[in-house]
Order: structure tokens, then C-alpha cells, then sequence
């Protein structure tokens, strides 16, 4: 349970993942777990700078997590299954990994197919 990526902390009992999305200083990203992974996903600060479309701060970047967080987990399923990334192994999400997934729900919510 002390590994730098968090990636080995267990889902807790209810299914939900025992780790939240984080802020990692260490390599300017939020995190959040891929549970069915076994495995952390990164999305760096200069991700963020584009979706957002200003030097984001650390807040803004978890609020925006918040926000579309179906978004950023559809995205990181989607990279895992297009690059067939192992099992286990961490991940880094692009700004454009993540505007496909919400141009996607917008689309859906809108009536239209993806």
C-alpha cells in the first residue's frame, strides 16, 4: 500500500475506489484510479491549461475533475482498449483523449450518435 502511483490500493467494500482523484505535486497532474486497471491515470497540468484555456491552478484542475469525471473515465477506458495497455500499468491522459469523450456526451445529450 506504499507504492508512489497508489495504483495497489484496493477498492473498498462498496466498490468504490478507496483513493480519490488527487493532486500530485511531484509531477504537476491530477491522478485518479483505474480500479478494473489496477493502475493510476495521470493528467498533466498542460492538459488542463488547454481544456481549460488558462494557467490553471491545482483547484481548478480537481473542479474541473469533478465536473466531467464520467469524461475523464471513459477517456482513460477508451486509451486502455485502443493502445492495449497492459494490465497494471499507469497511464497519462491528453487533452484530446479527454475532449473526445466530452464531445461525445455532449452529442449523446444532444440526440445524436458518437
Amino acid at each position: 500500500m506504499n507504492s508512489p502511483s497508489d495504483a495497489d490500493r484496493a477498492p473498498a467494500g462498496d466498490g468504490t475506489p478507496s483513493c480519490d482523484a488527487h493532486w500530485r505535486a511531484d509531477i504537476a497532474s491530477l491522478v485518479f484510479p483505474v480500479p478494473e486497471h489496477r493502475a493510476i491515470c495521470a493528467v498533466h497540468r498542460g492538459a488542463f491549461r488547454t481544456l481549460l484555456g488558462t494557467d490553471p491552478t491545482v483547484d481548478a484542475c480537481l473542479a474541473h475533475f469533478r465536473r466531467f469525471g464520467p469524461a475523464f473515465t471513459a477517456a482513460a477506458r477508451a486509451k486502455i482498449e485502443r493502445k492495449r495497455i497492459p494490465l497494471g500499468t499507469n497511464l497519462h491522459l491528453t487533452s484530446r483523449d479527454i475532449t473526445r469523450k466530452l464531445l461525445e456526451a455532449d452529442q449523446i445529450e444532444c440526440g445524436e450518435r458518437p
